[in-house]
């Protein structure tokens, strides 16, 4: 192989690695990866589509593959500025924040905040959910591309999202549960996560997303401009 080389005996585990520290190191096209990899195109191909669809490594705008929101490292990051937006948020609603990643049909929960007393909405972290329902569902779909077959949601929901850059659900994913929730950009203007904010629709009326939207969205834009830092 050329700028990666490692064996571990396993030789599908050491041609995805390679694959995936030869984008991590600089993003890179399919002919690239292929130069530094020593992989025939179409090995390369299908070995960069499937870490792409883990969401290990991502497309960039010019169609190169590069580090994706999965790669531990990414992630890492990503929780440390995520730390103090959360919080703030929390003090400022008394309500719970999730922060949300793609992860194959479902979005998991990667960092989350709930407030110490009171009814609030619950979402452990690991938690995985279905990409079917709820405002980060519709946010995902909007501008990660996810299909959308059998959604308690329609496509004109998912395009209000794309326009209005949040989504905002009533008792869709669970009776008595409403959220807003709003995009988390990475430097190159991939989807990198969902920020959404959740609690009894009680509280959330009359509408979630003139309560909370620009909070939500707010929080989301900060969080995304630490990440260029």
């Amino acid at each position: 192989m050329g700028e990666y080389s490692a064996v571990s005996g396993i030789k599908v585990l050491d041609r995805a690695v390679a694959i995936m520290m030869t984008a991590a190191n600089r993003p890179s096209s399919l002919n690239e990866l292929c130069e530094a990899t020593g992989l025939p195109r179409a090995t390369a191909h299908r070995l960069a589509t499937a870490l792409e669809a883990h969401r290990i490594l991502t497309r960039t705008p010019e169609g190169k593959w590069g580090a994706g929101p999965a790669l531990p490292g990414n992630r890492s990051h990503l929780l440390e500025a995520a730390g103090p937006v959360m919080d703030r948020m929390l003090a400022t609603t008394g309500e719970s924040i999730q922060l949300y990643q793609q992860s194959g049909k479902f979005r998991t929960c990667i960092a989350s905040r709930e407030p110490e007393s009171g009814l609030h909405n619950v979402v452990p972290v690991g938690r995985q959910l279905p990409l079917t329902s709820g405002s980060a569902s519709r946010i995902f779909a909007a501008f990660g591309g996810v299909d959308t077959t059998g959604a308690a949601f329609s496509a004109q929901d998912v395009s209000a999202a794309r326009t209005k850059g949040y989504s905002e659900s009533m008792e869709e994913r669970e009776s008595g549960l409403a959220s807003v929730s709003a995009p988390v950009f990475d430097p190159g203007g991939n989807l990198l996560a969902v920020l959404s904010i959740s609690g009894s629709v009680e509280r959330f009326r009359p509408s979630p997303s003139a309560k909370y939207a620009k909070l939500v969205t707010d929080a989301a834009q900060e969080l995304g401009n630490k990440l260029r830092v």
